[in-house]
């Protein structure tokens, strides 16, 4: 068993799909398969269902991607440790960042962070809160970037900064016309939301509970898994959002959305390390960086 042979199990794992798998690792079809039948044949072991011309993970794999999991990791850990023995000269700092920082805030951090340190290379992963979360606590990634407390153990939280969290309509709405709002009224609309897990949910979902409400209480039209395409469909005239006035500040400035007149909500920016994994010198660098 090689550790290739165990990033190409995960790939598979993550995608159920060898096509798509072997597009990631820019890896033949083939190659990809031969890999999974070797693992397979050599342990005398099924880790895939195949039903036609699908695949899925069954209970086995299951068993085996936490161990693969934790033996990358492991590995990883390792290469950083020597790539530390190079005094910044040489290496990798793997970041996952919530879509709200990564796309608004993190920019020109790591611009800074590159100008600094250019012979370490910047791996950049995209998620919502829960799956950044997740990652840093499987050692996926070493340092992590969200918009909500994480409670994932043996995983440390930091405050690096701090989000303003605003609702915005499209200028034709009825809570465009500058009177106060609160969250009591907020039955009083369509909603248009990010998806269970990610950091601008949970605020939403926090503004709710202060003010006694359910989520079922309200019209929700849409659940969408990015800002953008939200963003787009509020200033389409459907509803409101609550989203980072990061994140729709240029919209605001042309005129394209409104501010409902209602208090912003903080909402702190904080940055994720695991408690026990080894911590690399690129990445104690960027958690340095961050906090000046």
């Amino acid at each position: 068993m090689t550790l290739e042979q165990l990033r190409i199990f995960m790939e598979v794992a993550a995608r159920q799909h060898i096509t798509k798998a072997a597009n990631h690792l820019n890896m033949t079809q083939s190659a990809v398969s031969a890999a999974i039948a070797a693992l397979e044949t050599r342990h005398g072991v099924t880790l895939f269902d195949r039903v036609g011309r699908s695949i899925a993970l069954n209970r086995t794999g299951q068993l085996f991607l936490r161990e693969a999991q934790a033996v990358l990791a492991s590995a990883k850990a390792a290469e950083a440790a020597l790539m530390d023995l190079s005094g910044l000269m040489h290496g990798e700092l793997t970041i996952m960042a919530s879509q709200t920082i990564g796309g608004y805030w993190l920019s020109p951090r790591l611009a800074e962070f590159r100008r600094d340190y250019p012979g370490i290379e910047l791996a950049i992963r995209i998620g919502n809160t829960a799956e950044v979360s997740d990652a840093v606590a499987n050692g996926e990634v070493e340092v992590g970037l969200i918009e909500w407390p994480s409670d994932r153990r043996g995983v440390s939280a930091r405050q690096v900064a701090l989000d303003e969290m605003i609702v915005v309509v499209a200028p034709d709405h009825p809570w465009a016309d500058g009177k106060p709002h609160s969250p009591a009224d907020f039955p009083q609309t369509q909603w248009v939301l990010r998806e269970q897990g990610s950091g601008t949910r949970l605020a939403f979902e926090s503004l709710l509970q202060q003010a006694g409400l359910d989520i079922d209480a309200l019209d929700v039209a849409m659940v969408l898994p990015e800002n953008e395409p939200l963003v787009g469909i509020v200033e389409a005239g459907i509803g409101a959002t609550l989203t980072s006035r990061s994140v729709v500040a240029m919209k605001l400035r042309n005129g394209l959305l409104t501010e409902v007149n209602m208090s912003p909500l903080p909402r702190p920016f904080f940055l994720l390390r695991h408690e026990e994994r080894y911590r690399s010198k690129a990445a104690d660098a960027f958690d340095m960086m961050i906090s000046n």
